[in-house]
């Protein structure tokens, strides 16, 4: 039997794409938790009108990670508003509008936190080049979003450009301005910068590509591993194969022991999600 939890730290799973043949590769690699997050709108055909909608999203996460479930798999939800929805957002309404939508999107999702259905939120801002404006306006949303997080006592995973120092110190001057506690910050598509992260108090959520993880761990335990697979059958095995996380963890197992792998699966993300992780 397998001595320790796997968990894919940030996933994507669509009833139109591969679906539970995706959740059955991750399984049979020997993977046993997966964080869920909640896609994009515009992504599962959800057009956003009103706050309201973001419901049909965030309802439909929900029924995707109870199908999950009924795999064995255990599944922990993490809801909120991409922040590439701004640029969306901004082609129909003025920008003060669309924050303004966006942060009620936020606190719909925080609704389905206060009902123990989600375990954090998602915010962020784009990764592509964008105006000042929009750049500013996106800020104020991750504020929202860790303030809202903070009184709701959850985490938040963070969607943003390529991870640099500069970057890390940007958020974490939010962090504090918010009073959110930056160990339940968690930078989504973060490089092995593990001793970048541990200075700032954030936490990485390793995109499990190529030695990323070898060199993480050079440094310390102290990150969570995903894939940021989308389930899009125009876009196969993007953007890592749901097998990817189980695998490494696998392999990496044979070179580096359980130890710290058990801290990678468990015992990091109980400590940023207060969650219980049990084979």
């Amino acid at each position: 039997m397998q001595s320790i939890p796997i968990l894919d730290n940030h996933i994507h799973l669509d009833r139109r794409g591969r679906f539970l043949d995706a959740v059955r590769d991750f399984v049979n690699s020997g993977g046993t938790h997966i964080v869920l997050v909640s896609k994009p709108s515009w992504t599962i055909g959800i057009n956003i009108i009103q706050a309201e909608d973001y419901k049909k999203v965030f309802d439909e996460t929900l029924t995707i990670a109870k199908a999950v479930r009924e795999q064995g798999v255990g599944v922990f939800v993490v809801l909120g508003v991409h922040p590439a929805e701004i640029s969306k957002l901004i082609e129909h309404r003025p920008l003060e509008e669309v924050v303004d939508l966006m942060k009620q999107g936020l606190d719909c999702a925080g609704k389905y936190v206060e009902k123990q259905l989600a375990v954090g939120l998602k915010s962020g801002r784009p990764h592509y080049p964008v105006s000042k404006e929009i750049w500013d306006a996106s800020n104020h949303i991750i504020e929202h979003a860790m303030i809202l997080s903070r009184e709701l006592d959850c985490a938040v995973q963070l969607h943003t450009e390529d991870t640099t120092i500069r970057m890390l110190h940007e958020l974490q001057d939010i962090v504090k301005k918010t009073g959110m506690s930056p160990q339940r910050v968690v930078k989504h598509y973060a490089p092995p910068m593990i001793k970048e992260f541990e200075n700032t108090g954030l936490f990485p959520g390793i995109i499990s590509s190529k030695h990323a993880v070898e060199e993480a761990l050079q440094t310390s335990a102290r990150f969570v591993m995903e894939t940021d697979y989308i389930d899009d059958l125009k876009r196969p095995g993007a953007v890592l194969g749901p097998k990817t996380v189980p695998k490494k963890t696998k392999k990496l197992i044979e070179v580096y022991g359980t130890e710290p792998f058990y801290k990678v699966h468990k015992e990091n993300p109980e400590k940023i999600y207060q969650i219980e992780i049990n084979l």
